[in-house]
Order: C-alpha cells, then structure tokens, then sequence
C-alpha cells in the first residue's frame, strides 16, 4: 500500500450477549455508559444491535452488542479478540472502580502494572473479558460526559485504551497490521509466559492499542460473552475510500463499502481470524433522533423503516427509555 492517511484509532467493538436486559443494565447501570442507539443487527433483524457510550456516542467510545439469545458462550483461543479495555483518567479512579466492583459484586483481579500503568481486570455477567487502565496523560479522542451517569464524571471510562488479539502466531497479524493498516510496533512483554506485541496507531495511546498475544494453538469462536468484530476508525468517506482501495490493491477479500446509516464500514478479517471493519466518524447516532432523547426507542435506517411493525413483533421487549435518559445514582 502506498501514501495513506492515518488511522486515527478504534471506532467501536462489537460483541455478543445472550441477555438483552442484563445486558442493559451492566453497562448503562455499573459501567455507566449511555444507550446511544437502539437498532437491529442490519444483517439480521431478529437481533437488537445496541450501543453504549459517553452522552453523544463518539467514535472510539462505542462498545456494541448484538443479541443472539441462543449464542453458545464465547470459546477463548486463536482468531479471537481476549480482552478490550478502556481508559479512565487516574489511579484513583481505579481504586474507586475497585471498591464499585465489590459492592456490586462484579468478579475483579487485582489492580496491577501494565507496562508501568495500573490496569484492573474484570468481567460483565456473561464472562465478557474487560480491563480499565488508569490514561492519565495518554491522551485519547474527544468524548462528552453523559449527564445521567451514575458515575461521577471524574472516575467515568473516558474512552477505549486498546484491544488483546489472540492469534494462532503473532507473525502474519503483526505484519498485517503494520504493513497494511499503518501500525507501528511499540512495545513487547510476556503475559503468563506468553509473548505480547504491541502496536499502535495515529497519535499513540488511549484509544490506539493493539495487543498481539500468541501462539495459540486451540482455535477460537466468538460467542455469548465474547467479542465479534473490532471497528477502526476513519474519519471521512475520503479516507474510508482510500482503505478500501488498498485493500483491494493488497487482494485482502472485503465487504466492499456497506451503508450502515450512523456511518459506513468496510469489513474484512486479518491473517488470525479476527474480523476488522475500518467505519467512518459519521454521519452519527443524532441522524434520526434529537440527541438529548438518544436509545430511547427502536431506531431503524430508512429501508427497514417499512418493515418496523414485523421487526418489532419478533423482538423481545426491552424498555431502554430509563436507561437512555439517566436515573439516581447508585454510589
């Protein structure tokens, strides 16, 4: 690939749960992320796709989740994604988290060092694999606190930090990465006596991290509690064009450009099996809804819109408008 613009970190992650309301409650509850979008998986309509994120849902703040009720739980190993982190802004934000965690009762390690930062481990109520690390001056996209957090705004995730790929062997991910997608190697360590590469993209830091853990010689699957695809940024069609073209020219197999309506995306996998989509900043989540009432009913793009009243009879209720809006705090 030739002369390219920079990525300038990651957009979103999507998982999987089998547990729609839990699902809600755990991120917009505990984690205190806001329900920015209420739609359906645009591939399979039986299924929510629901975004968390900060008040507006900006790129790089967006974890995901598709509802599959009968999804087989997440099945650890290579060509899957093994943890995805997010940043908060200090190391005593991370001992608030700490002390949450064992109010709440959610499973949590030790706060420990990650390459000279604090890192605290924990898990969702399907086994979903997260960690929070403490960012304080790595900087990170722009993000907008949600107003009706439970969270004080001061211990609040901030953003992603990064991504864990297991990998079959961390050679022809590495090389795909740097090759490919404009990464640069940054770091190695071993993890549990297993070799970890890192890499980074754009400006560097929170927000721009991937982590190659490898070898692995028991493939993987995603499933219920573990992670589908990982989104990267683009900024503008512009740049989304260029990648494509890219891809192309390097005969990487791809979606091709796909219309999601809150932006475009562009999927394919690397060398391990992880699928990647690269999605475009906007048009964003206010395209069909007042930004202050955001997740607050079923979202549909303009060419489900005609099928809304069959979609919606093959959906579970879920009531997200208190989740959306903010409520009391619970410490």
């Amino acid at each position: 690939m030739s002369t390219r613009p920079e990525i300038p970190g990651l957009h979103h992650v999507t998982a999987i749960t089998a547990d729609a309301p839990g699902n809600v409650a755990f991120y917009t509850r505990t984690l205190g992320l806001r329900l920015v979008k209420k739609t359906v998986n645009q591939d399979d309509v039986s299924a929510y796709h629901l975004f968390y994120g900060d008040a507006r849902g900006s790129p790089g703040m967006d974890m995901t989740f598709f509802d599959w009720p009968r999804a087989a739980p997440n099945v650890p190993g290579g060509g899957t994604v093994a943890r995805v982190s997010f940043a908060v802004p200090s190391a005593g934000a991370l001992r608030w988290w700490q002390d949450r965690f064992d109010r709440l009762g959610v499973p949590h390690g030790d706060i420990a060092d990650r390459r000279g930062r604090s890192a605290l481990a924990f898990a969702d109520p399907e086994g979903q694999r997260l960690e929070l690390v403490d960012a304080e001056g790595a900087g990170g996209p722009a993000v907008q606190p949600w107003p009706g957090s439970p969270v004080p705004p001061d211990v609040a995730i901030r953003s992603f930090y990064g991504v864990t790929l297991d990998a079959p062997a961390a050679g022809p991910t590495v090389a795909f990465l740097t090759l490919h997608m404009g990464f640069r190697a940054a770091d190695r360590f071993e993890d549990g006596g297993r070799p970890v590469t890192v890499l980074e993209c754009g400006p560097g830091g929170a927000g721009t991290e991937v982590r190659v853990a490898a070898p692995w010689a028991r493939r993987g699957a995603p499933g219920s509690g573990g992670v589908h695809h990982v989104a990267f940024r683009a900024v503008d069609d512009a740049e989304q064009a260029h990648w494509l073209a890219a891809l192309r020219a390097a005969r990487v197999p791809n979606s091709g450009l796909v219309d999601r309506h809150y932006f475009r995306s562009l999927y394919f996998r690397e060398p391990g099996g992880v699928l990647f989509e690269i999605a475009t900043d906007g048009p964003g989540f206010a395209t069909d809804e007042p930004a202050d009432r955001l997740g607050e009913r079923l979202a549909l793009p303009p060419f489900l819109e005609p099928h809304r009243a069959r979609i919606e009879a093959g959906l579970i209720p879920l009531d997200t408008g208190a989740a959306a809006r903010g409520g009391p705090s619970d410490g």
